[in-house]
């Protein structure tokens, strides 16, 4: 079940003008985090703005010992609440809902784990790849943003053995253009006998092409959505995502609930 703690920010990380990581002491909240799953955040302790924010956990933090220390948060200054999260001070309490969410379904040796993020949606995957190397599987991440500048951790990835494939609008880091033409190379070239999982998180556009190159491969792929929250406990029906039903049809799944981590196949993307 979730709880709501009272977060010391234990570390502001600017990464750029825009960019922040945010570590967070709440090790009861480090211990019952799952890869994919979020917190709601909220830094003001005013009504303004009156609504948390949901943040994929980032990191698990530690301490010397090993032990679950805090999480971290990957922040874009883009809004009232990202700003206050932006300028987060040392020593600042931040109220902090969760776990919440369905998480990654995990894959074991022999198959692959291959991670596909656009932008800011790298969050899950850190915490996805420091577990899946733990469980000894090969894990390669297609990685995507607007221009180098903006493509964060690298080295830490590469540390937990992940093999990175780049992609920038720009052409100013790895290749250019979007994500999604690498990874249909890898896997039209992959065996089919190959097994391989994708995971991906992005912009909405960056999923649906990830979900029909899936397809278009026949391998299965998670996608952890990124929805407008006003609650993160399935109160609000803000986060409703459309679903295929089996007689035909679509419905309707709340994405803090039955989600974030959702079937691509199974989302109706138009």
């Amino acid at each position: 079940m979730p709880s709501d703690y009272a977060a010391d920010v234990i570390e502001n990380a600017r990464l750029s003008d825009d960019y922040n990581v945010l570590r967070l002491r709440a090790p009861a909240l480090a211990a019952a985090s799952i890869p994919g799953q979020f917190v709601m955040i909220k830094v003001a302790s005013s009504h303004d703005p009156l609504l948390r924010r949901p943040f994929s956990v980032f990191e698990i933090l530690r301490d010397a010992q090993g032990a679950p220390l805090g999480i971290s948060i990957l922040n874009k200054r883009i809004g009232a609440s990202t700003r206050l999260i932006y300028d987060a001070r040392e020593g600042q309490q931040v109220a902090c809902l969760g776990p919440l969410g369905r998480p990654f379904s995990l894959v074991d040796v022999p198959t692959e784990a291959w991670m596909v993020a656009g932008g800011v949606g790298l969050a899950p995957f850190l915490a996805l790849a420091e577990t899946l190397r733990a469980r000894g599987v090969a894990t390669t991440l297609f990685y995507g943003a607007r221009r180098g500048e903006e493509l964060f951790y690298l080295d830490v990835f590469r540390n937990f053995g992940v093999t990175l494939v780049l992609t920038t609008e720009d052409g100013s880091s790895g290749e250019r253009g979007r994500v999604i033409a690498p990874l249909d190379r890898a896997l039209a070239g992959r065996a089919a006998n190959d097994p391989v999982m994708l995971y991906a998180c992005g912009p909405e556009g960056m999923l649906a092409a990830t979900a029909k190159t899936a397809a278009k491969y026949s391998r299965p792929c998670q996608v952890s959505v990124e929805r407008i929250m006003g609650c993160g406990m399935g109160g609000c029906y803000s986060c409703v995502v459309p679903m295929r039903s089996e007689r035909g049809g679509h419905h309707h799944v709340r994405s803090c609930i039955a989600g974030p981590v959702l079937a691509a196949d199974q989302i109706v993307w138009d």
